[in-house]
């Protein structure tokens, strides 16, 4: 396992330390993630990410709890659903996500997207989160996929800047000007997708994995052009949530500490960014579109 000095972590801007790299669970079978997850922390991964809408917190508890490693050494964050949006509600679903993962305190909570054709909800459901913040049932707040007309607006109302907004980051896709917005609140940035998965799955024009310059770099270190992205991410200061049920993949993944990009590399890396979204539009997620029932515990 490497050394907690090769392995980074970012000081949030309440002081909680956030492993910088994670497993990501994103459409990751319930059947196969208990599995995954044990086989990550095995590893060495410290961060593990969920969320209420993809179905498998129950079985990412499970396989924490498999892995044997000390509850307070891991690192668990996981997402409100819009679904459950609201001061009550948002307050309830804490409830629903602990007795899921069978823990007491969650290290973050983050709402799943803006949802701006009812940011009242947002606006109340993140009033819950500033509670359990107060109340210690949560360690740090934050926010995901939320753009820079939404991060502004909840900062006008909030009492507490979010954590991290983590959002889709890849070297096609790069959101720099949140990204730039983010340093200027001392919001860390989580990248969803790092390594341009969605590319691929997308219909996309072109994959990252395929990408000449990234292979170029992989070939000079003895690399993949994965393992390249997930470097990039952490040397730009990024957490970065790369998913996998593959204990091969996932080891490659983690494997990302010998070795580290040139300012060359790191600029030629930043020249790829297409500007073009991989995934859906925050603003087109409504409550009438993306709506679903999120099971109680």
């Amino acid at each position: 396992m490497p050394s907690t000095i090769q392995y980074p972590r970012i000081t949030l801007n309440n002081g909680v330390e956030l492993p910088a790299l994670g497993l990501g669970v994103f459409q990751s079978p319930p059947a196969e993630t208990a599995a995954a997850v044990e086989a990550a922390i095995r590893t060495g991964y410290r961060l593990i990410d969920t969320a209420a809408a993809y179905g498998n917190e129950r079985e990412v508890g499970e396989g924490i709890r498999r892995a044997g490693i000390a509850r307070d050494e891991i690192f668990i964050e996981t997402k409100i659903w819009i679904s459950d949006y609201g001061y009550d509600a948002t307050l309830h679903a804490f409830d629903k996500r602990a007795r899921k993962l069978a823990v007491d305190q969650l290290d973050l909570l983050i709402l799943h997207q803006p949802l701006p054709s009812a940011f009242d909800r947002t606006l109340g459901a993140y009033r819950a989160l500033e509670k359990l913040l107060a109340d210690t049932s949560v360690r740090a707040i934050g926010v995901s996929n939320f753009m820079p007309e939404h991060l502004e607006r909840l900062l006008r109302e909030a009492s507490v800047v979010p954590a991290v907004n983590q959002i889709e980051v890849h070297p096609y896709f790069q959101q720099t000007t949140l990204q730039r917005l983010h340093g200027k609140h001392g919001i860390a940035t989580q990248a969803w997708s790092p390594i341009g998965g969605i590319t691929s799955y997308r219909g996309m024009q072109k994959r990252s994995f395929d990408d000449p310059t990234l292979l170029e770099i992989a070939r000079q270190y003895g690399k993949s052009a994965a393992q390249v992205m997930l470097r990039w991410h952490l040397q730009e200061g990024r957490s970065a949530i790369p998913k996998s049920v593959k204990p091969e993949r996932i080891a490659e993944n983690f494997d990302v500490f010998d070795f580290e990009l040139t300012r060359e590399q790191t600029a030629a890396i930043d020249a790829l960014d297409t500007g073009e979204r991989g995934g859906p539009e925050p603003d087109s997620i409504t409550l009438d579109n993306y709506g679903i029932p999120i099971p109680e515990a």
